[in-house]
């Protein structure tokens, strides 16, 4: 994966050349993380069956011949019970009004939902241009395909925001979709240099993948209790060592992670590890602890030592 370098040079882009940030919102678990991977073409965003699983504002850049996207994979909007969901829906919302183009996407495989029109009241106060993705196609009924779809483009119909068909999952119709979102992107120069995929550091990216393993591994049993630290990357000839800190609110949580004589820990460690191993294209000693912070999620000031923050 290539990562942020400050020394990179940015060049001068041709005549004609778009770019723009683009915000790919909705409620959660309608596909926003596989969407981004899949216009990025490799795996920045982590992924899950869980809802809510996006937590950071994720930057993914697109850079084509003739466009530069920077698209920003913002946490599914939904009420949230917790500071840390105040959070992550206030920095949702933030990025619909900072940016030049808006995706609504929706899971078009289920019909229009209060959580969808509690989304739409939203785009409907921003000044900006929306485009709506009509997302897991490949997921729908065929013999309710032209109800579903019916569902949503009514809706959006009547705010004059053109609606696009196609599947995150499989890629069917994504092509196209891009093509769309360039299309709609005003001139402009350069954001970042072209082979950059994330303007997110290493760092970041490592700790996601061990969050996603837990979220895969754990399912409903530790949903959305857990946050990340990496403590310290250590490189050497043969490897990248990498410690981190995995922390819980209760102690019941912890022993879940941990599992029988270590049995989930070290499942965890292990697919973490692999995926990392990809992200690095390297050998990866992959050491994790498990610590207990009673209602970390309730603390401004926890969450700010995990890096969840407020978008400016």
């Amino acid at each position: 994966m290539d990562i942020p370098n400050t020394t990179a040079t940015i060049p001068q882009a041709p005549p004609d050349f778009r770019s723009g940030f683009v915000a790919i919102v909705g409620r959660p678990n309608v596909g926003k993380s596989t969407l981004m991977n899949q216009l990025v073409g490799q795996k920045i965003a982590i992924t899950s069956p869980v809802a809510q699983t996006t937590r950071n504002r994720l930057q993914g850049i697109v850079t084509t011949p003739t466009c530069q996207m920077i698209l920003l994979d913002t946490p599914g909007i939904h009420k949230p019970h917790h500071e840390l969901g105040r959070v992550l829906v206030k920095n949702a919302i933030q990025a619909i009004h900072s940016v030049d183009l808006i995706v609504f996407l929706v899971d078009s495989s289920a019909t229009l939902g209060r959580g969808d029109q509690f989304v739409v009241d939203l785009l409907q106060k921003s000044d900006g241009p929306v485009v709506v993705g009509l997302n897991k196609q490949d997921q729908q009924p065929p013999d309710q395909r032209e109800e579903l779809n019916a569902s949503y483009e009514t809706l959006t119909e009547d705010h004059g925001w053109p609606c696009f068909k196609f599947s995150a999952l499989t890629g069917e119709g994504l092509s196209d979709f891009q093509s769309v979102l360039e299309t709609r992107l005003e001139p402009g120069p350069y954001y970042y240099p072209p082979d950059l995929v994330t303007d997110q550091p290493e760092r970041f990216i490592m700790g996601e993948l061990i969050r996603e393993q837990i979220l895969l591994l754990t399912r409903q049993e530790v949903p959305h209790s857990v946050a990340i630290a990496i403590e310290k990357v250590e490189e050497t000839p043969q490897r990248t060592n990498v410690f981190a800190a995995i922390t819980v609110e209760r102690g019941s949580q912890k022993g879940i992670i941990i599992g029988q004589k270590g049995s989930m820990l070290q499942a965890i460690g292990s697919a973490a590890r692999q995926q990392i191993q990809k992200l690095i294209s390297g050998d990866v000693y992959l050491k994790l602890f498990v610590k207990v912070e009673p209602k970390w999620r309730q603390s401004r000031q926890q969450l700010l030592e995990f890096g969840y923050r407020v978008e400016e």
